[in-house]
């Protein structure tokens, strides 16, 4: 068994942590100050062709998998981006896989170009506020007309709305009650975000300030049939495909900040001096930060298993799981005892640790609950009873 990466592999993680030198501690804080998008960032992640890192070399990707792609997002969470540098970039990595995997030629042929280019932005309406983890339960609905569909309903916690062109959309085209299965009846769109019929509102939040979230209110929007992938009412299904590896990018991007989150407080211990000695002397400082290091290196070994068995086409639901619930409790970990260790400075922003905490909690909470991948792994991996 051989844990050593391939030149291929140290060669996208090298140009990655290349990229994300040029932007330091000073222009994240000011986005995180402003709330501003990182355009800059964007643009040289979309110049160096990393936008398409995973998909078909034929529209432009450089058709690589889950492991190189886990390495891209674990080289830029572990920069001085953290989330907001993962955020911006994240749903260009997998999300556009229903696309690939059931769009029809001409759809891949007009649409993955531009994402990989950088010249179009999406964004994923799935959650509603009323839905939450329930997908099946969402009620934003489609309705057939002599062009294609109307959509009519609200998003919650749709990310990169403020500044995406194209919005991803789950919607029930067959009300839930009349499907022989929940997860029957929904239908994914792939369209314009059309203002004139779409208000984005800008959610406050806690962190990750740089890269927005917002409310979608959908009232009457038109969307050709053209805009349809794959066949009405499995968009569910199609959906399922881009879980996984999403799972893994959310692993790698929680360990990135924990091992920068880590990183600082390493340093700050070795500087730092109390009653005459560097508080990194003192083991009340030490163990802490060495269970942090096992606990990151120990989730990263279960998120490439988890690349490992995708890239190879094996089933890997139970340890994309696990590698998500591991890491994003390994990074929160890592991320509070970076404050702790810093002390009263660890509360000031200008040694940035506590906006990597900030930052962390929304892997612990997003795109699945920690509670929710306990319930999967006791049934899935242990063969318990269905819990919910």
């Amino acid at each position: 068994m051989d844990f050593s990466l391939t030149p291929d592999q140290e060669s996208v993680r090298d140009a990655v942590q290349r990229i994300c030198a040029g932007f330091d501690d000073d222009y994240w804080l000011e986005r995180d100050s402003t709330g501003n998008f990182p355009e800059g960032f964007y643009r040289a992640i979309a110049d160096g062709g990393w936008l398409g890192i995973a998909m078909p070399e034929q529209y432009g990707g450089a058709n690589m998998g889950a492991t190189e792609a886990a390495l891209m997002m674990h080289s830029v969470a572990k920069s001085s981006g953290a989330m907001s540098a993962a955020s911006a970039i994240h749903i260009n990595i997998f999300g556009p896989h229903p696309i690939v995997v059931f769009g029809t030629d001409e759809q891949k042929q007009n649409w993955l170009p531009d994402l990989i280019q950088g010249k179009s932005k999406s964004c994923f309406g799935v959650t509603e506020p009323d839905a939450g983890l329930n997908t099946t339960s969402i009620k934003t609905r489609a309705d057939r007309t002599a062009t294609g569909y109307v959509i009519n309903g609200k998003k919650i916690w749709t990310s990169t709305a403020q500044v995406a062109d194209k919005i991803m959309l789950l919607v029930r085209t067959t009300p839930k009650e009349k499907c022989k299965r929940t997860t029957d009846g929904m239908t994914l769109f792939y369209t314009d975000l059309n203002r004139d019929y779409c208000e984005v509102r800008r959610i406050p939040k806690m962190g990750r300030a740089a890269v927005d979230s917002n409310e979608v209110f959908i009232d009457g929007l038109p969307v050709p049939a053209e805009d349809r992938i794959g066949e009405e009412g499995k968009g569910f299904k199609y959906l399922l495909h881009s879980l996984n590896p999403e799972r893994i990018l959310i692993g790698a991007e929680a360990i990135g900040i924990g091992q920068n989150a880590l990183h600082r407080a390493t340093e700050y211990a070795k500087d730092r001096e109390v009653f005459d000695r560097p508080i990194g002397q003192n083991q009340s400082i030490q163990h802490p930060l060495a269970q942090s290091w096992m606990e990151l290196e120990a989730a990263f070994l279960m998120t490439m298993k988890a690349a490992s068995l995708y890239d190879n086409g094996v089933p890997c639901g139970i340890e994309a799981n696990a590698a998500k619930y591991l890491a994003a409790e390994a990074g929160f970990q890592s991320c509070t005892r970076a404050v702790m260790t810093h002390g009263g400075m660890g509360y000031a922003k200008e040694f940035h640790v506590e906006r990597l905490m900030r930052e962390v909690m929304i892997l612990r909470i997003a795109p699945v609950s920690p509670q929710l991948i306990l319930c999967n792994i006791a049934e899935k991996a242990l063969n318990l009873p269905k819990s919910y």
